[in-house]
């Protein structure tokens, strides 16, 4: 998965005005891979943008220049004039599958630009939408939601946000939310967790696996079924993602039988447990309800977590969670841009909170869903 780095010293030329008006000289504006001696300049770019990724040293080692297996090129893109950084933009790749086809895609975050520089966070998108077959647009902030449309991101649906309680009593902690707010609830949960299912997974177990064991899960590993598109998983990328210094991750197959039936990967960030990615071998509803029943089981061995929450936009995965006493909370939008309109995955596109930066962003406090 090479796409980007052969295309990457490619630069942009743009006239520079005198302050006359007059044209005198050609501006030289280079996408170039960033490294560790620009941080203060991207840092500066977040502050001004009022971005809030995660920024602690090992936080963006890890998402910006930390090897992984599944992609050699570069995860982190500048748009620079001489020294002067105008915008960066961070890459998690992926490769779309669907029926035979399988292409290249990429989700932008920590997506930043100059408030001086007109068109260079456009501009940096742009030069990465040609390096790579598609583009995958999931959320963003209002003024995001107005560019995506202009730069060629068409309207892919929603995501739905689901959230089960764990423990009720500890959304009292949620100190951002009025307590007058806090009680109700605390009440509406504590209902929500009466109504919800047992576990209701007899016959099945799950296995914590460390990084160098992930191979256990190789055989069941995402594929493209019912007519739906899939951003396809690997070995290397749990490895890397077991790897993350953000929030600590933990990868569990699934088995029956003495059999690997599937797997899910559960992110534990403040006040909750997220599902950040998971899949059965099975279109059998009652085996997807085993897997996520289990995977809150898991979950409820979490000393902090309030709520485990997932992301679902396929009716299988939904409806189970809907079964398994989940609750839909809030809607992301998608777009996707494609480089050649004849080679776009179909709908739906199967995306988890794996495939953005949903599985380990937080602000250092609860954010809880119930």
């Amino acid at each position: 998965m090479t796409v980007l780095h052969s295309n990457i010293q490619m630069s942009q030329r743009t006239k520079q005005p005198t302050p006359s008006g007059e044209n005198s000289g050609v501006m030289q504006r280079l996408v170039r891979p960033s490294t560790a001696e620009d941080l203060p300049s991207i840092l500066e770019l977040f502050v001004s943008s009022g971005l809030r990724p995660n920024i602690a040293p090992p936080e963006l080692e890890w998402k910006y220049w930390q090897p992984r297996g599944d992609w050699p090129g570069p995860r982190s893109l500048v748009l620079a004039d001489g020294e002067e950084l105008l915008a960066h933009g961070a890459l998690i790749p992926g490769r779309c599958a669907w029926s035979t086809h399988r292409i290249g895609i990429v989700h932008v975050i920590d997506w930043a630009a100059r408030a001086s520089a007109v068109g260079a966070g456009v501009a940096l998108m742009r030069h990465i939408g040609r390096a790579t077959p598609a583009l995958l647009a999931i959320g963003g902030s209002a003024q995001t939601q107005q560019i995506l449309p202009f730069i060629g991101f068409r309207d892919l649906g929603c995501i739905t946000g689901y959230v089960r309680t764990l423990h009720p009593l500890r959304l009292l902690r949620a100190a951002a939310v009025p307590t007058a707010r806090r009680l109700p609830r605390v009440a509406r949960s504590i209902v929500w967790k009466l109504a919800a299912p047992a576990r209701g997974s007899a016959g099945w177990q799950t296995r914590a696996l460390e990084r160098g064991e992930v191979e256990a899960v190789a055989a069941v590993l995402p594929a493209p079924v019912r007519g739906m598109a899939i951003i396809e998983r690997s070995v290397e990328l749990f490895r890397y993602m077991l790897s993350c210094p953000v929030v600590p991750l933990r990868l569990f197959a699934v088995e029956k039988s003495d059999r690997t039936r599937g797997y899910f990967l559960l992110a534990a960030a403040p006040g909750q447990v997220r599902i950040a990615d998971c899949w059965m071998d099975s279109d059998d509803p009652a085996d997807w309800r085993a897997m996520i029943l289990c995977a809150v089981e898991r979950a409820k061995q979490d000393p902090q977590a309030a709520e485990v929450v997932i992301w679902a936009n396929d009716p299988l995965l939904a409806g189970t969670l809907i079964e398994c006493g989940f609750h839909a909370r809030h809607q992301i939008g998608m777009r996707l841009r494609a480089r050649d309109a004849a080679a776009s995955p179909p709908l739906p596109l199967r995306v988890q909170m794996l495939d953005s930066d949903a599985a380990f962003l937080h602000a250092g406090i609860a954010d809880y869903w119930a």
